[in-house]
């Protein structure tokens, strides 16, 4: 874990630390939520003990002789990322994505969507600390498929996605993981802009909020990285994949908006069943004219090659619809991130309601 002398009673220290912390939290779970969760959350907080004990420093590894020279040439770039994060985007200066960790295996955790067989109303699942959301996720994707078997004998449409990457919003020191470092040196720059962002301001229950605010620093994180790195044409490139992104959530929701209608239409179930598979079936269509715009780009393919339902669209959200209301609170502060968070932060301790009347309101005046 570490590589000093002292690593043993380090360690040791660190490992007891975290465990009396996280018997606090056990606690307080079964204290209010009752120990019907408590399998759950015990298998949360192993997870999560065991990504923090096999933390390794990224500087002991670029050191390390044994560390092979591809793994290296990952890692080097991202503690320069990481510096950049702090002393150019005054992003929070601690041991967040400082370190390592191998998981051998493909994915970080596996998320279980749910919904109804003819509705678009996400199963939500409510957590101390975080708050309410439309998944619950897993640490083992054997876990998450018996608690998705288990949604579906309840006749629920299901969904079980791997997840590259989470954050425990400043909980813990979030390592980088190997399930990362499959993207691109700007995709990796952008997560790790985007992760600490969430450790400057994060409001529960306010997911457009939180991710809009998070992807303008992220933006523009990658451009001033790029540019800094004298890599310009590489932010376009990025913003040719993050267009198709877009263009592919907007797909989604337009079916979302399709079913919507279906489910709402004063039909019979089988009526409904019937147009509902139609409606899937339609949208893999559109998506092969998409890619033909694409040149053939086979980013999304993954996405269509199971058995689509309702809990698949649980797991795609158009939540940047305020991201042009942060770069015009950004522009207006001429660039300085810290004055910027702070009137983030000022916004963040309205209401939602009102929260978002001022960012509607700046879109408004930035479109004029």
């Amino acid at each position: 874990m570490w590589h000093s002398a002292t690593a043993k009673g380090q360690s040791h220290y660190i490992m007891m630390h975290l465990l009396l912390r996280s018997g606090v939290i056990v606690l307080a779970l079964v204290i209010t939520s009752g120990c019907a969760k408590l399998g759950y959350y015990t298998q949360a907080i192993g997870g999560q003990l065991e990504i923090l004990a096999k933390r390794r420093s990224i500087p002991a590894l670029l050191d390390d002789p044994d560390t092979a020279p591809e793994l290296g040439a990952r890692l080097a770039p991202i503690l320069e990322m990481r510096t950049f994060a702090s002393e150019e985007l005054g992003l929070p200066d601690n041991k967040s994505y400082r370190t390592y960790v191998d998981l051998k295996r493909r994915y970080a955790v596996w998320n279980v969507f749910a919904a109804p067989e003819l509705s678009l109303d996400p199963v939500n699942w409510c957590f101390v600390f975080v708050g309410c959301v439309s998944y619950r996720g897993y640490f083992s994707e054997r876990g998450a498929q018996k608690f998705a078997n288990k949604l579906a004998q309840d006749n629920y449409d299901v969904y079980v996605a791997g997840i590259a990457a989470y954050s425990t919003l400043g909980w813990f020191h979030d390592p980088m993981l190997n399930t990362i470092l499959r993207r691109t040196e700007p995709e990796i720059a952008g997560l790790i802009f985007h992760e600490l962002t969430h450790q400057v301001v994060y409001v529960r229950g306010h997911t457009e909020f939180n991710e809009s605010f998070a992807l303008t620093v992220e933006l523009e994180g990658i451009k001033r990285w790029l540019a800094a790195k004298g890599s310009t044409d590489q932010f376009q490139k990025y913003l040719v994949s993050k267009k198709r992104r877009d263009e592919f959530v907007q797909l989604v929701m337009k079916l979302r908006r399709q079913l919507g209608e279906i489910y709402a239409a004063e039909t019979s179930d089988d009526e409904k069943r019937a147009a509902k598979q139609e409606a899937f079936i339609r949208i893999r269509r559109n998506y092969e004219e998409l890619k033909k715009d694409w040149g053939g780009y086979t980013g999304h393919d993954a996405w269509f090659t199971r058995d689509l339902n309702n809990a698949h669209l649980v797991s795609v959200g158009l939540y940047n619809q305020y991201v042009p209301a942060f770069q015009a609170l950004l522009s207006q502060h001429n660039g300085d991130f810290k004055a910027f968070y702070g009137v983030v932060q000022e916004l963040s301790q309205l209401s939602k309601a009102k929260r978002a009347e001022k960012l509607r309101s700046l879109q408004v005046t930035t479109s004029q």
